[in-house]
């Protein structure tokens, strides 16, 4: 989740090239976690999963567009 224009994952490190797919873990977001995410902007919220050891596990859906939407009301 990226909130501002200046919010960065890794300001001055060599990254390996990511593809659609691949899976990146940022294992300290400080405030970025899911806790301090929001709607902002419309975007949707990120998946939550748990790392223990060497399980993964999902623990919330990410947010689809749908979810996004579904409490709005047609203004008369």
């Amino acid at each position: 989740m990226v909130c501002e224009s200046g919010d960065f994952f890794a300001l001055d490190r060599e990254m390996p090239e990511l593809h659609e797919g691949d899976l990146l873990a940022i294992m300290s977001a400080g405030a970025y976690g899911f806790v301090m995410a929001s709607n902002y902007n419309s975007r949707s919220l990120p998946a939550e999963a748990l790392v223990r050891g060497d399980k993964l596990s999902l623990i919330r859906k990410r947010q689809t567009w749908e979810d996004l939407f579904r409490d709005e009301v047609e203004l008369l």
